[in-house]
């Protein structure tokens, strides 16, 4: 993608989740209920690193380089790359995590399948993203052409994600969702499985 929107309005990132601070932390305490704890992992498309810093996730990649400016200077270790082929060896990680990113990576299945390569024996993929089929969902589908950030994406319902995942052989573990109401000013808590939420996140281990 020529002329990335993540590096002509990496500001503009950063404010919008100051500005919209009850959905980052809808959106966390949802990413917490499946995060290993005391597990080593990486972020693939880890932008600024704003949602990695809060997790405790060190490592990650992606291809803007002002977004990986600002994640350097929140001290994690990142490189410039892409999730078709990650610069990483075989079985390096015990879980990778994808927030919102794959709806804007080329080649989603390659991807998946980079993910398990790195990931060791059991290790977990977790996979966050603005379910298509919800109401916000189909809002910025309706005007994505409009959006500095969302022009080029490809969203996914939930079935597609866990398709994507079991095709590349992972075993769906669990399932939480949040912002039932997006334009909830108070902050709210996750619930299991689907359909309510429109920031859904699915987990899958990697099995033999």
């Amino acid at each position: 993608m020529e002329n990335s929107p993540f590096d002509i309005y990496t500001d503009e990132y950063e404010n919008w989740f100051k500005e919209n601070e009850n959905i980052f932390q809808s959106e966390l305490l949802a990413l917490r209920q499946v995060i290993p704890i005391g597990k080593e992992g990486i972020e693939i498309g880890i932008g600024s690193g704003i949602f990695a810093e809060k997790l405790n996730i060190k490592f990650g990649i992606d291809p803007s380089d002002k977004m990986l400016d600002i994640a350097r200077q929140r001290n994690l270790i990142v490189e410039k790359g892409f999730a078709e082929n990650l610069p990483y060896s075989d079985n390096s990680f015990d879980f990778a995590l994808f927030i919102t990113s794959l709806c804007f990576i080329e080649k989603p299945d390659k991807a998946i399948k980079e993910t398990r390569r790195i990931l060791k024996s059991g290790g977990e993929i977790i996979i966050a993203f603005i379910d298509k089929e919800s109401n916000l969902g189909q809002n910025l589908e309706k005007n994505k052409n409009e959006s500095k950030f969302y022009k080029y994406a490809n969203f996914y319902s939930v079935p597609e994600i866990i398709q994507l995942i079991e095709t590349n052989k992972f075993i769906v573990t669990d399932i939480v969702q949040t912002l039932k109401n997006p334009n909830n000013i108070s902050i709210e808590t996750p619930l299991k499985g689907y359909g309510n939420g429109s920031f859904v996140v699915v987990k899958g281990k990697k099995h033999e």
